[in-house]
């Protein structure tokens, strides 16, 4: 094996699988350390290698553990580990949790510790030593497949780690990715160094998609999965319209406007509220742009779906107000019960309330109020029933009032018999003989 040709190497395969130098060198270290092993060392040692990548020279040791009675098995407990069944070994692992695990002695891994203070007085047990290995060049093979092996699988799982590590941190951001192919109504995005998969629950209804299409999908989350990084992709969670604004608004990552609530019926209809956290700056004026520039890119890029730019207030009467829009409002009315009553004008009363409610459904969901929208001609007529209703009641007795007069009426009775006079009887005169 020619090191130097394989030391100049590691540049190219850490530029082309964007790694770091040092852990391309450390990978490759690990596969000669196996490839020595494989063709000079023995079962159970434990050989290292360091790398000179500028020299293309190697240097090879093995490592022993330093033990001492205490920590390795004697032959009477080897005895009684045979006769043991696995079920019984977990328990005793469990219950020494914590306690220093003894171990089987192997000399090619392990040196008791009056043979180590010979060699370093200063050592103690559970340390390692260090045993220099003869420099060798010349691999078979056997050897040299096993050093290709090593490296392919390590490089597989740095990229792993580092695609893992790239991604988790984009969750809950946006990323562009090319639609790569379809399946059971999925959609695979290339977003890069990797897939990001995109469900049917998470995609908008009414939207198209085909091969080679490049859309602006928000993470969800991203997960570790037997097959690498599992990245779930949406076109339909309200925070991608907040991080579309945030890509065309600099006045949102400035930190002069803040986008407070979003709702959203994906693919048809989105109100969002806004505040302005500067003074002289006009939220609603900031998020559309210029002659509609911004809000339209949004649209844009949402296949054309609805935006609504409310002003957020931190009076729930005003908020309400303004969640209703485009709607006109008259007066809005707080009531028990997180419920609001707004009364609108008779012809405003159907854009107040939108198609199939779509409109007044999106405000209660950005405001958080239950919200019953009328007329003035309707809330005459509810007060008027609800006057009758009282008067209704006021007049027509209830069962218990009735029965309470009932059982009064008898109580007048009794005490009418009980009041009588009794009159005195008279006596009788005697006759006289």
């Amino acid at each position: 094996m020619d090191l130097k040709s394989f030391a100049s190497a590691i540049a190219q395969i850490a530029e082309e699988k964007a790694l770091p130098q040092e852990k391309v060198i450390e990978i490759t270290e690990q596969a000669l350390a196996a490839a020595y092993k494989k063709e000079y060392g023995q079962k159970g040692q434990i050989i290292k290698a360091s790398l000179d990548s500028k020299l293309g020279k190697v240097n090879f040791w093995q490592v022993k553990i330093v033990v001492d009675d205490s920590t390795i098995y004697s032959e009477a407990e080897l005895e009684d580990l045979k006769n043991k069944t696995e079920g019984e070994l977990e328990a005793e692992e469990a219950a020494a949790e914590g306690e220093v695990k003894k171990v089987r002695f192997n000399p090619e891994k392990h040196i008791m510790l009056d043979e180590a203070k010979k060699i370093d007085k200063k050592v103690e047990s559970g340390t390692e030593l260090i045993f220099p290995l003869e420099e060798k060049t010349d691999f078979g093979r056997i050897a040299s497949q096993t050093a290709k092996q090593v490296v392919l699988q390590k490089i597989r799982e740095a990229e792993r780690i580092g695609i893992m590590e790239e991604y988790k941190s984009k969750e809950g951001d946006i990323l562009s990715g090319i639609i790569q192919r379809v399946e059971s109504g999925g959609l695979y995005l290339d977003i890069g160094k990797t897939l990001g998969y995109l469900p049917r629950e998470e995609q908008v209804r009414g939207e198209f998609y085909r091969s080679g299409q490049r859309l602006k999908v928000f993470v969800i989350k991203v997960e570790e999965s037997s097959r690498g990084p599992f990245i779930l992709l949406s076109r339909a969670y309200p925070k991608l319209i907040s991080k579309l604004f945030e890509l065309e608004v600099p006045e949102i990552s400035a930190g002069q406007i803040e986008i407070k609530a979003i709702a959203r019926e994906a693919g048809s209809r989105t109100k969002v509220s806004v505040a302005s956290l500067a003074e002289g700056v006009d939220p609603i004026g900031a998020m559309v742009g210029q002659r509609g520039v911004r809000v339209s890119a949004v649209i844009s890029e949402l296949g054309g779906e609805k935006i609504d730019i409310v002003e957020y207030s931190d009076q729930t009467e005003k908020y309400v107000a303004n969640a209703l829009s485009p709607a006109k409002v008259i007066e809005v009315q707080v009531l028990p019960k997180n419920t609001a009553l707004v009364v609108v004008p008779s012809d405003q009363l159907s854009l107040a309330i939108g198609r199939e409610g779509q409109n007044v459904r999106l405000a209660a969901k950005l405001t958080g109020w239950k919200i019953d929208v009328k007329s003035p001609e309707q809330l005459e007529e509810r007060k008027a029933e609800a006057q009758q209703e009282n008067t209704e009641e006021k007049e027509t007795p209830s069962i218990e009032q009735a029965e309470n007069k009932e059982e009064e009426g008898k109580e007048a009775k009794t005490d009418k018999k009980a009041k009588k006079p009794v009159k005195a009887k008279k006596p009788k005169a005697k006759t006289e003989k």
